[in-house]
């Protein structure tokens, strides 16, 4: 019994947080976890900034709206839904990632949550639990799953060695540098290709 795992930005949608800081031209909120692995420090960052600047969720809604998948990664995610079961492991929040879920067929999402009062102010981040990637992983594990994992960022490292298998989807430079032992793919066909000689083993 197979199933995949695999992380949302950078591998299906694009940096929902590049993309606000490109709309805004706050440089950075362009910070995301290829650049600091500890989230907790990250999101601290980025909350602070949006209160500094007088961001809502409204505002970051907005910029939403307008993004699409990532070329290609539509077909991509049909195709292995054609072949193996996957969920989806994101560090995003449900409040960032619900109207885009539409645009790629309503795979299963698990990701966070966050705060926010009634004038929209993002308060405050809450992780669904600590480590929530890697025990996703551990958990289907136990269910006597099989689990290759990939995704695209530090983030996904603890998910990937967690998995009986895993493998990036083009990750940073510094990724690659800092865990050279994880398999790299640089796009959709080698993603593909890489599934389907994982998933025929």
């Amino acid at each position: 019994m197979k199933i995949l795992v695999a992380d949302l930005e950078g591998v299906f949608l694009p940096e929902i947080w590049i993309n606000v800081a490109i709309k805004t031209g706050i440089e950075e909120l362009k910070l995301t976890t290829r650049d600091i692995s500890d989230y907790d420090v990250l999101m601290t960052k980025r909350l602070s900034i949006l209160k500094e600047n007088n961001l809502k969720i409204q505002d970051i809604k907005n910029v939403i709206a307008t993004l699409d998948p990532l070329d290609g990664a539509l077909d991509t995610l049909n195709w292995i839904r054609e072949k193996s079961q996957i969920i989806i492991l994101s560090d995003t929040f449900e409040e960032f990632a619900k109207p885009l879920m539409a645009k790629l067929n309503f795979p299963t999402l698990l990701c966070h949550n966050l705060t926010i009062d009634d004038q929209g102010n993002i308060n405050d981040y809450n992780l669904r639990i600590e480590s929530q990637k890697k025990e996703a992983v551990k958990a289907l594990k136990g269910l006597n799953y099989h689990v290759t994992a990939f995704g695209d960022s530090y983030n996904d490292v603890d998910m990937i060695k967690q998995a009986n298998q895993g493998f990036f989807f083009k990750p940073p430079d510094s990724v690659i540098t800092d865990f050279p032992d994880i398999p790299v793919t640089q796009n959709y066909q080698e993603l593909k290709n890489m599934i389907t000689s994982l998933l025929d083993e």
